[in-house]
């Protein structure tokens, strides 16, 4: 009996330090100019002139290998896109919006007889939602967005102008 209250305390210990250990913040008045996403590390990377300034910690699309290929899969997109769109007000917390799709991507989708889809953002936890915190990232869950923590995509959209370079890589 007490190697499972002495197991469980620890259990909880870990888990409430895991979830209330402080993020590193992005430095002061930083610009992030280009982004690389690594699909397979389930990383985001931020740089301001070329120089690596934060990585971030995601979630994906419920079917994160592979490129998107259609709207519906679950997949998260694969490529160069750009931030075209900010949206303060979104059903996510903010959202930053991703260019996908491309003209290459629509002629996937053509080929396979089906719409492309959009509406692919980085953005943060669902409205209500926020308490998830860290614990959203032990699973890909979106539909095939990049999926921050709340604090983190308010960072990412002060730091992010429309225009910024997002390449997402397997």
């Amino acid at each position: 009996m007490k190697k499972i209250f002495v197991f469980s305390f620890l259990f909880l210990l870990g888990w409430l330090v895991y979830y209330f250990y402080p993020e590193q913040p992005l430095p002061k008045d930083s610009k992030i100019d280009a982004m690389i996403v690594y699909k397979s590390k389930h990383q985001l990377l931020a740089f301001s002139k070329g120089k690596l300034i934060k990585t971030y910690t995601i979630s994906l699309g419920r079917n994160p290998v592979g490129a998107k290929e259609y709207e519906g899969d679950q997949k998260t997109p694969e490529g160069m896109y750009s931030i075209h769109d900010k949206n303060p007000n979104s059903g996510w917390h903010k959202n930053l919006g991703i260019s996908y799709p491309n003209q290459n991507d629509m002629a996937k989708a053509k080929r396979l007889g089906k719409p492309a889809g959009g509406d692919i953002k980085i953005h943060g936890l669902k409205n209500g939602k926020g308490y998830i915190g860290k614990f959203h990232r032990w699973q890909d869950w979106t539909l095939g967005c990049i999926a921050v923590t709340n604090a983190e995509i308010d960072e990412l959209y002060a730091a992010v102008s429309v225009g910024c370079t997002i390449e997402i890589k397997p």
